[in-house]
Protein backbone atom coordinates (compact mmCIF):
# COMPACT_ATOMS: atom_id res chain seq x y z
CA UNK A 1 0.00 0.00 0.00
CA UNK A 2 0.83 3.75 -0.21
CA UNK A 3 2.08 5.37 2.92
CA UNK A 4 -0.07 7.95 4.72
CA UNK A 5 2.04 10.96 4.28
CA UNK A 6 1.08 10.89 0.37
CA UNK A 7 -2.89 10.80 0.54
CA UNK A 8 -3.03 14.31 -0.46
CA UNK A 9 -0.95 13.36 -3.85
CA UNK A 10 -3.40 10.20 -4.20
CA UNK A 11 -6.51 11.98 -3.84
CA UNK A 12 -5.17 14.31 -6.32
CA UNK A 13 -4.55 11.04 -8.97
CA UNK A 14 -7.64 9.60 -8.01
CA UNK A 15 -10.17 13.08 -7.89
CA UNK A 16 -8.84 13.86 -11.42
CA UNK A 17 -8.49 10.43 -13.12
CA UNK A 18 -12.24 10.57 -12.24
CA UNK A 19 -13.57 13.73 -12.97
CA UNK A 20 -12.05 14.13 -15.79
CA UNK A 21 -13.39 11.07 -17.34
CA UNK A 22 -16.71 11.71 -16.69
CA UNK A 23 -16.38 15.22 -17.87
CA UNK A 24 -14.45 14.40 -20.93
CA UNK A 25 -17.14 11.94 -21.39
CA UNK A 26 -20.37 13.74 -20.80
CA UNK A 27 -19.31 17.17 -23.07
CA UNK A 28 -17.88 14.94 -25.29
CA UNK A 29 -21.33 13.08 -26.07
CA UNK A 30 -23.21 17.09 -25.56
CA UNK A 31 -20.72 18.31 -28.33
CA UNK A 32 -20.81 14.92 -31.05
CA UNK A 33 -23.10 12.81 -30.06
CA UNK A 34 -23.23 8.96 -31.06
CA UNK A 35 -21.21 8.91 -33.67
CA UNK A 36 -18.91 6.63 -35.57
CA UNK A 37 -15.38 6.41 -33.58
CA UNK A 38 -16.65 8.31 -30.53
CA UNK A 39 -14.77 5.93 -28.06
CA UNK A 40 -11.66 7.21 -29.87
CA UNK A 41 -12.50 10.74 -29.28
CA UNK A 42 -13.63 10.28 -25.61
CA UNK A 43 -10.42 8.44 -24.88
CA UNK A 44 -8.31 11.05 -26.38
CA UNK A 45 -10.25 14.37 -24.70
CA UNK A 46 -10.28 11.96 -21.53
CA UNK A 47 -6.07 12.10 -21.57
CA UNK A 48 -5.58 15.77 -22.40
CA UNK A 49 -8.57 16.80 -19.41
CA UNK A 50 -6.58 14.09 -17.09
CA UNK A 51 -3.25 15.95 -17.99
CA UNK A 52 -4.98 19.66 -17.32
CA UNK A 53 -6.78 17.87 -14.11
CA UNK A 54 -3.76 16.43 -12.02
CA UNK A 55 -1.64 19.37 -11.72
CA UNK A 56 -4.69 21.70 -10.94
CA UNK A 57 -5.83 19.75 -8.18
CA UNK A 58 -2.16 19.87 -6.89
CA UNK A 59 -2.12 23.38 -6.95
CA UNK A 60 -5.75 24.26 -6.40
CA UNK A 61 -6.17 21.76 -3.59
CA UNK A 62 -4.56 23.65 -0.59
CA UNK A 63 -6.45 27.13 -1.48
CA UNK A 64 -9.92 25.07 -1.89
CA UNK A 65 -9.47 23.39 1.62
CA UNK A 66 -8.49 26.66 2.91
CA UNK A 67 -11.85 28.38 1.71
CA UNK A 68 -13.57 25.58 2.80
CA UNK A 69 -12.34 25.68 6.49
CA UNK A 70 -13.54 29.10 6.69
CA UNK A 71 -17.16 28.32 5.59
CA UNK A 72 -17.60 25.80 7.98
CA UNK A 73 -18.37 26.35 11.45
CA UNK A 74 -17.66 23.76 14.42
Amino acid sequence: MIDKRHQHKVFAFVMALTMSCIMSFVITLFNLGWVDGILQIWLKAWAFAFVVAFPTIMIVGPFVRKVVSLLLTE
